[in-house]
């Protein structure tokens, strides 16, 4: 069997392997001599001392459980944002998704045009605009539904590309054996080709839930004058007096969800690529088998 093919850049060669090499050893050094200096001067500037950590990371400090009884709530109000968004943002950008390839080509474009400007926006103005436009229609939903909202308007137009993508990567012939059996154009989309497109672009769905999840905190941004999110960071800042360990913890929170959320999709991955070598290799030995019996 010969050797893969790089498709994208030739092989490295000897010479490029060890510039490789030397660069990132070089780059290694200087993270952890940046790491080592900022450490140091957090030490300088009493960051590091029990005191800023014991209300975060001590059970034992009386302000540890006043700040967590804050923290928790918090963490659960971006989980129920996270939940909602994206169940929102999937139903719909299965919907936008199938639509695109559907409309024929006039009612296709405004739609288009929608989705080519909710994708050009970013996350932080589509929010804010979100924010404006209730209450200039004198809607109060609270910031838990802008929030949520802002973020379904983003997604849902990302994953619906995603489908598209997936629903593209399908074979034609399908399509065509599907009209030549009766089916609409729109049974052929619900009944055939979504559910292969779905289960070829899951991982990316999951991964795309690792976005959602980071975009919540622009709510603490955007929305910090709103609702529950403004009390809480209020409150914080008069239990606490450090910032960045707060920040810290909170981070570290968002990291180990995301990590989690990543070997999701790359398990769903795997035993999708496994499934369908499966799949293949059981029609090759029935093939095998029919060609058998012929003789």
């Amino acid at each position: 069997m010969s050797a893969p093919t790089a498709v994208l850049f030739d092989t490295p060669g000897p010479v490029a392997r060890r510039r490789t090499r030397i660069g990132s050893i070089v780059a290694g050094v200087l993270l952890l001599a940046t790491i080592a200096l900022v450490l140091v001067r957090m030490q300088q500037q009493g960051q590091l001392t029990p005191e800023k950590w014991g209300p975060l990371v001590d059970p034992t400090n009386t302000d540890f459980a006043p700040v967590w009884r804050l923290l928790l709530p918090a963490w659960g109000v971006t989980l129920r944002v996270a939940a909602v968004a994206v169940v929102a943002s999937i139903v719909l950008g299965l919907v936008i998704g199938a639509l695109r390839l559907l409309l024929p080509r006039g009612p296709r474009i405004p739609l288009i045009a929608v989705i080519e400007l909710l994708r050009g926006l970013p996350v932080v103005v589509t929010i804010l605009y979100v924010d404006i436009l209730l209450r200039t229609l004198n809607v109060h939903p609270g910031s838990f539904w802008v929030l949520v909202v802002g973020l379904t308007l983003y997604n849902c137009v990302i994953i619906s590309e995603i489908v598209r993508a997936g629903i593209q990567s399908l074979p034609r012939g399908q399509v065509e054996a599907g009209l030549a059996i009766g089916l609409t154009r729109g049974q052929v989309m619900t009944q055939i080709q979504l559910p292969q497109g779905v289960r070829a672009m899951l991982p990316a769905l999951i991964s795309q839930l690792i976005v959602v999840l980071k975009d919540t905190a622009l709510g603490s941004v955007v929305l910090v004058s709103l609702g529950d999110v403004g009390e809480i960071a209020g409150r914080l800042r008069q239990v606490l007096d450090n910032s960045i360990q707060t920040y810290f913890v909170v981070g570290l929170m968002f990291v180990v969800v995301n990590l989690l959320l990543d070997l999701l999709a790359r398990r769903v991955q795997r035993r999708l690529s496994t499934g369908r070598r499966t799949a293949a290799t059981v029609e090759i030995a029935q093939g095998r088998q029919a060609t058998g019996a012929a003789f």
